[in-house]
């Protein structure tokens, strides 16, 4: 967890690894007695981390409540327990709580909205009906994006110089996620507790953007996108590559206004995001919330503000391209039609051959009977050469017939085919 966040409480990492124990213990007589019961075991792991040199304390909050962190050493073990390399952990998140650590508790906040982890009601079977409601009501509520290994926090994004080392002119990402299961194959997100300006954030934008544009080779040699040598998005369906998508979530604790700045930002940094009518190849989509919305609705909710957008979506709709998709779909529509009818005209051209193939089948001269496929292919013609039929107006049955009594006919008498020759002589 620590892996992932840097610097957290125990409450939040309970909240986010074991959501159930925040429904236990009701029996407790204040909220910090119930705190303290509820992360009791998160309390005795990180002691034991600390004791073995992987975790250690990272100061207090100005409320009293005590920072966590992993050391050089306890960011390797997570690596290897996240599997991804050493040099994608960040640093040490030391003497965040010298600070007030006011953006991480932030960024931690925002994983918690963005994840929303449901509790395993299965933990909660001995728990009175109140609390299984109100557990089962977090469950039915709609889910998150991925889970905590779907997240990354302060990612750098260099301009310059590589993943491990970057260099100047690039930018770091407060949160990255990676959900494709979830329909969000990639997307960044950005904290702001509303102390910058608009101009602030709209340099780091441009730093994004010179990240997205900067190409190297990968290790097949071909020059791609370097964003795209370390996180898979799909192409799009027209062969496009479109930029991962920016959030901003204004956390409004400072005294700047989020209505004034996202409208300052929006202004500056129109090149950035606004694309054509059907598509955004090389534009960076960036979209806007508020950390209580967030907060109390979750990725489902219609409060994202998609820059050039009159109206507020859910995030999958903020993050896609509807004008493209409705294009593409009304194309595929005529496509499907322009085939319903292709093959429609098809079947009644095969019809009518068929009609008109039955109309002229030949019919027996004895019995009357239509010929059958096979019969009426043995009396067409064969080619130069070719044995012509020797009943080609009898049907099978009857030509058998006609063969049968001309064979008895000439063992009754055997001399009439040479008279009747004679006679036509």
């Amino acid at each position: 967890m620590l892996g992932v966040l840097k610097v957290a409480t125990v409450e939040q990492i309970q909240q986010i690894s074991a959501p159930h124990l925040s429904y236990r213990h009701t029996d407790k007589p204040t909220p910090s007695k119930r705190k303290q019961a509820h992360t009791a075991s998160h309390t005795g792991a990180l002691s034991d981390l600390r004791k073995h040199g992987l975790a250690e304390n990272g100061g207090r909050l100005p409320g009293g409540d005590r920072l966590r962190n992993l050391t050089p050493m306890g960011l390797k073990a997570a690596a290897r327990e996240l599997g991804r390399p050493v040099g994608e952990m960040g640093n040490p998140a030391r003497g965040a709580g010298r600070i007030g650590a006011l953006h991480p508790m932030t960024v931690n906040e925002a994983v918690h909205a963005l994840l929303r982890p449901k509790p395993d009601l299965a933990q909660l079977a001995a728990e009175s009906a109140d609390v299984l409601a109100a557990a089962q009501a977090v469950v039915d509520a709609p889910d998150g994006l991925g889970t905590i290994v779907s997240c990354a926090t302060e990612v750098a994004l260099p301009a310059t110089g590589t993943w491990s080392n970057p260099g100047k002119g690039g930018a770091q990402v407060d949160i990255v996620i990676t959900a494709p299961e979830d329909g969000v194959p990639l997307l960044f997100v950005e904290i702001d507790n509303c102390f910058e300006s608009a101009q602030v954030l709209a340099a780091k934008i441009d730093k994004c953007m010179r990240f997205g544009q900067r190409k190297v080779k990968d290790v097949d040699g071909t020059e791609r996108p370097m964003w795209r040598t370390r996180w898979w998005v799909p192409d799009g369906r027209h062969g496009d590559q479109p930029y991962p998508s920016l959030r901003l979530v204004f956390n409004r604790v400072g005294p700047r206004n989020p209505g004034t700045v996202i409208a300052q930002l929006a202004e500056l940094t129109e090149w950035h995001w606004k694309g054509t009518l059907y598509g955004g190849d090389g534009k960076l989509p960036i979209v806007a919330t508020g950390m209580k919305q967030l907060k109390e609705h979750g990725p489902a909710g219609a409060v994202f503000r998609r820059f050039g957008r009159p109206h507020n979506q859910t995030l999958l709709e903020a993050i896609g391209n509807p004008r493209r998709e409705a294009h593409d779909a009304r194309k595929q529509a005529e496509y499907a039609a322009r085939q319903r009818e292709h093959k429609e005209e098809l079947r009644r051209i095969a019809a009518q051959h068929r009609a008109e193939r039955e109309a002229s089948r030949p019919v027996c001269a004895d019995c009357g009977t239509h010929f059958t496929d096979e019969r009426w292919k043995d009396i067409e013609p064969a080619g130069w050469g070719a044995p012509r039929d020797t009943h080609p107006h009898l049907c099978d049955d009857c030509k058998q017939r006609a063969i049968t009594a001309e064979r008895q006919a000439e063992q009754a008498d055997p001399g009439r085919c040479h008279v009747i020759g004679c006679v036509g002589l």
